[in-house]
């Protein structure tokens, strides 16, 4: 399977019991056999999983994918590695000022022919410029428990994955033993945009 090439859109789905939970447009930065590298443009929009009216953030079993824009006006420049349970992102804000980094707990990516496959585990990180950090989505991750969408029994390496994603940063581990505060897209790369076939597993 061939690798992408920098600027091109990749598909990146949430999978969840055979079925497409999610499914965001995002440009390729990097893809090496250590890393993947990607962003998504603040605006994107994106299909999320919505029932009776509301966007639903934990997998069940009746939903309908929407067409929907993210509600957060930030950009996201996402770091991800093979066998790695988490993703460490870098959030800029519309003027390209940072504005914090950011533990995002999933399934480690599986490569596809139109992009990337995971699954979100709910819990976060975030790590702020100055070394501190808080979790967060700690009563969603509880609620997933409950209903038996994550087994009670991964909630310690959870956390464990997620203390890990955080001493990647703060330790200045590569990638993150160079600046990336500065970093820009290329201006001459398009608007991401869902592949064709995003919708078939």
């Amino acid at each position: 399977m061939r690798r992408f090439e920098p600027g091109e859109s990749a598909a990146l789905r949430e999978i969840w019991n055979g079925q497409i939970w999610s499914a965001r447009p995002a440009t390729v930065v990097e893809e090496t056999t250590h890393q993947t590298t990607l962003f998504i443009p603040a605006g994107t929009r994106w299909m999320a999983p919505f029932g009776d009216g509301r966007r639903l953030k934990i997998p069940e079993p009746e939903f309908e994918l929407v067409e929907h824009e993210y509600a957060d006006p930030l950009h996201v420049l996402s770091f991800s590695w093979p066998n790695t349970h988490y993703a460490v992102l870098l959030f800029f804000r519309l003027d390209w000022s940072p504005w914090s980094w950011y533990v995002n707990l999933q399934e480690p990516l599986r490569k596809t022919r139109i992009g990337f496959d995971t699954l979100d585990q709910e819990l976060d990180v975030i790590v702020e410029f100055d070394g501190s950090w808080r979790w967060r989505d700690e009563d969603e991750l509880a609620e997933a428990i409950r209903r038996g969408v994550i087994p009670a029994k991964e909630e310690p390496r959870l956390r464990g994955d997620g203390k890990k994603g955080v001493h990647r940063i703060l330790d200045r581990e590569p990638p993150f033993d160079r600046e990336w505060n500065d970093w820009r897209p290329d201006p001459t790369w398009p608007i991401p945009a869902l592949p064709e076939g995003w919708h078939r597993i």
